[in-house]
């Protein structure tokens, strides 16, 4: 079985790993909920790959789908540390993803619930939501990091 805590935690230690490597701090996992296994993991990579759809989740999808051999990661969780952008969002749906877990709100991209609900579209796939677990130590990475860049 797995635990979203436990989950969200891993994520923030990939946020925390993209941080120090100087890329905004967004880590994901993709778990599989029979086995509670994380079978993707990612963190945004878009200075190092010199990519902009190097983001965390689509990392994580990516590897995820290549351990399970199919690109339909239905029966598995995507935990991420920042409310998921239109094309994280858009790649979730393709990937019939069955429930999102995401720690901070995004108040200038989030595609969930803060900028709109791609979810409650009418696409053939619909995640199932969970907002803000853990959303204090999500978002004080991202207000850390940014501070610090500001300086």
């Amino acid at each position: 079985m797995f635990d979203d805590f436990a989950m969200m935690r891993a994520a923030i230690a990939l946020a925390e790993e993209a941080a120090a490597d100087g890329e905004i701090p967004v880590g994901a996992v993709v778990c599989d909920r029979e086995t509670g296994e994380i079978i993707g993991r990612g963190r945004n990579r878009r200075e190092a790959d010199h990519s902009p759809t190097a983001h965390a989740e689509i990392l994580a999808i990516e590897e995820a789908a290549r351990k399970r051999g199919s690109w339909r990661l239905s029966g598995c969780n995507l935990y991420v540390t920042l409310e998921p952008c239109p094309m994280c969002s858009g790649a979730i749906i393709n990937a019939r993803i069955d429930r999102v877990i995401f720690g901070a709100y995004d108040e200038k991209a989030g595609a969930v619930c803060s900028v709109q609900e791609m979810f409650a579209l009418p696409y053939n796939h619909k995640p199932r939501v969970t907002a803000g677990l853990l959303e204090e130590p999500c978002a004080a990475l991202l207000r850390d990091f940014f501070q610090e860049l500001r300086k």
